[in-house]
């Protein structure tokens, strides 16, 4: 990983939701911090001699309140349950998949479902995916601890552990800790068993962080001993030589998720370019540098493929022994009560 200062990770968080990477003011790319990794762009830097401008959001949430506010961009890189409230708000419109070679080759499971692809048309183009599991110093926690979810409310580490400022993953954590793999199929019972749990979490926290960088800093100051992160955290870590372990296979399981780019309506950029910076990122080769840079999995088989067993291991990409609750779309009535109750929980009602 080259980009292994996590000082220069973290300068991210200081811009995020503000062009962060002027360039080619004919595409603007809205983004999670720390995408903006050239790999990722090369075709297109070759091709016009300049990356794509950036502007970055450390939040689902968050990005998408912006677009629905009025900023504009070409593409936006949303997760795979927001994917339905900027159909439903009509802010974007479908993907020419004719103008995309290696759509062919992106996997059946990230497109099965009727909110990206239906007789509309293709309206969301997977192209990342990854976990959310335990990052945890080695060191000075005993493995035993982080066998279970259980560990995030073990007054042991009250003050030492923290969670992703993401209502999505935080609840699949209180999901799993409280024996449900399957968030499309919630019992107001298993809601507020959840609620319950994560309460008791908050009281464990010793701070939400909003973006990887974040996280893999306050584990690097030795203030946080356990978190619930992203792939990219952890490979941040151990690019720097901090003692970090990913453990996947606590006995209630971890998460699972994908992300992808939408086409904005009414783009003030060139729609030319957005595809050609599409079928950058979805070429085979751009896997190699997804996984090397933030430790993601690609959406494309034939990308996979040329990875080796290896690499997917190290970053917590490989098969696991344990329950998964896949963040695939959910109710949204569901998914906003889990914001507006994850609200309370923080500000400690």
């Amino acid at each position: 990983m080259k980009k292994s200062s996590l000082l220069l990770a973290g300068v991210a968080a200081s811009v995020l939701a503000a062009p962060a990477l002027a360039a080619d003011k004919d595409l603007l790319v809205f983004d999670w911090a720390g995408f903006e990794v050239p790999g990722l762009f090369e075709k297109y830097q070759e091709k016009y001699g300049d990356s794509p401008t950036y502007a970055f959001y450390g939040d689902d949430d968050e990005a998408y309140q912006k677009v629905a506010s009025g900023f504009k961009a070409d593409v936006v890189h949303p997760c795979s349950q927001m994917v339905s409230k900027y159909r439903d708000a009509g802010l974007i419109e479908p993907w020419d998949v004719s103008k995309i070679p290696a759509f062919a080759d992106i996997d059946p499971k990230f497109l099965d479902s009727p909110i990206f692809k239906d007789e509309g048309g293709v309206w969301y183009l997977p192209t990342d995916w990854g976990v959310t599991a335990i990052a945890y110093n080695p060191e000075q926690v005993p493995a035993e601890d982080v066998a279970t979810l259980q560990v995030f409310v073990n007054p042991k580490y009250k003050g030492r552990t923290s969670l992703p400022n993401s209502s999505d993953d935080v609840w699949a954590l209180a999901y799993l800790a409280t024996g449900v793999t399957d968030w499309t199929k919630v019992t107001d019972e298993q809601f507020k068993a959840a609620a319950d749990w994560l309460r008791k979490a908050n009281e464990n926290v010793q701070s939400y962080w909003a973006d990887p960088s974040e996280m893999s800093q306050i584990m690097a100051s030795g203030e946080v001993l356990v978190a619930w992160s992203w792939n990219d955290g952890v490979a941040y870590l151990k690019a720097d030589n901090y003692p970090v372990a990913f453990q996947r296979e606590a006995k209630e399981g971890s998460s699972t998720w994908f992300c992808g780019y939408v086409n904005m309506k009414d783009a003030p950029g060139s729609e030319e370019k957005a595809y050609d910076f599409m079928n950058s990122w979805l070429r085979p080769e751009a896997a190699q540098p997804l996984i090397d840079e933030i430790g993601y999995g690609h959406s494309n088989t034939k990308g996979m493929a040329l990875l080796s067993e290896e690499q997917k291991l190290d970053a917590g990409l490989g098969p696991i022994n344990a329950p998964i609750l896949a963040q695939v779309p959910n109710d949204p009535k569901l998914r906003e009560k889990q914001l507006a109750e994850f609200e309370k929980i923080k500000a400690g009602y």
